[in-house]
């Protein structure tokens, strides 16, 4: 709280402290500042993203809030920018509040709706000319599946058995195959776009923590909204609620299933590095992408 105090001050005085409303990669703070806005205060953590990224993103999002976009508007600080950093702390940044609850249990209309949204996302992405110095991840082959991916090597998952280890390294080639044998074109995506970053609101549906947001195949950002609902009954109606809300083609329809194992590959790996190897979530990530290797390995 006290990095948060100093961070704001960057921004002007505030209406009562900073409230902690999320602590995962970045730590982020509701609060009001003194002329009523309502906003969120990130500090983001050391070795994430560089400054530049981080900058990169908020210039990104500031330029789909321009269109119209429903996702979250920089605030600049004091000085007029999009970064701030108080002395022996964090970088900080801070954007609009968006008021909404998570999508946790959808329905197929929302993911239709949200299959729409999608679609524009990366349609007005496609069309944002990045300035000199941009910089944002990359989210390919190489960084999903290859030998060192972004997000850890999912197939060394410490609660992985020996035989599991080996079905998720023969997922991770099936994977590479399958991707080498499509060819995906790419735009700036979301990237992480799980039912915490999905608000329903007064307004309808917003797009919230651009933080991973970086290069990437559409089909990607698909594939993520749909992977905490493997094993459920309703993941057929939603993959077809969100397929019909994009307009996918039928090809793109039926690669669908890889881009959900890649995300689920990735986030076996993500939790490694994120909590204790006996906490239950290492078992948990893991046998939703053995799912797949059950359902795609012979």
């Amino acid at each position: 709280l006290a990095h948060a105090v100093r961070a704001v001050a960057l921004w002007g005085d505030t209406k009562g402290p900073p409230r902690l409303v999320a602590n995962r990669e970045n730590a982020v703070f509701e609060l009001r500042l003194a002329d009523g806005r309502h906003t969120a205060l990130r500090l983001h953590r050391a070795g994430y993203q560089t400054d530049a990224a981080i900058r990169s993103e908020l210039l990104w999002t500031q330029a789909l809030a321009d269109q119209g976009f429903p996702c979250p508007r920089p605030v600049t600080d004091l000085d007029g920018q999009l970064l701030g950093r108080a002395a022996s702390g964090p970088c900080a940044s801070m954007t609009e509040w968006i008021p909404g609850r998570a999508m946790t249990r959808p329905t197929p209309d929302e993911f239709h709706k949200l299959g729409a949204l999608i679609r524009k996302l990366h349609r007005l992405s496609a069309t944002f000319v990045p300035p000199k110095g941009f910089e944002r991840p990359e989210w390919s082959a190489k960084t999903l599946v290859g030998d060192a991916p972004t997000w850890g090597q999912f197939w060394r998952n410490p609660s992985l058995t020996p035989r599991d280890a080996a079905r998720l390294t023969e997922l991770r080639e099936f994977a590479q195959s399958e991707l080498a044998a499509q060819s995906q074109p790419t735009c700036l995506i979301h990237a992480d776009l799980l039912a915490e970053n999905i608000l329903t609101g007064p307004e309808g549906l917003c797009l919230i923590d651009f933080d991973d947001g970086g290069w990437g195949p559409p089909l990607y950002d698909l594939g993520t909204a749909l992977v905490s609902h493997v094993g459920r009954p309703e993941l057929d109606d939603l993959t077809d609620a969100l397929a019909d809300g994009y307009a996918l083609d039928d090809a793109d329809r039926k690669s669908l299933p890889l881009f959900i194992l890649l995300r689920a590959c990735a986030s076996a790996g993500w939790i490694m590095t994120r909590a204790a190897p006996d906490d239950p979530r290492q078992k948990a990530y893991c046998a939703r992408a053995l799912h797949f290797a059950d359902h795609l390995l012979p």
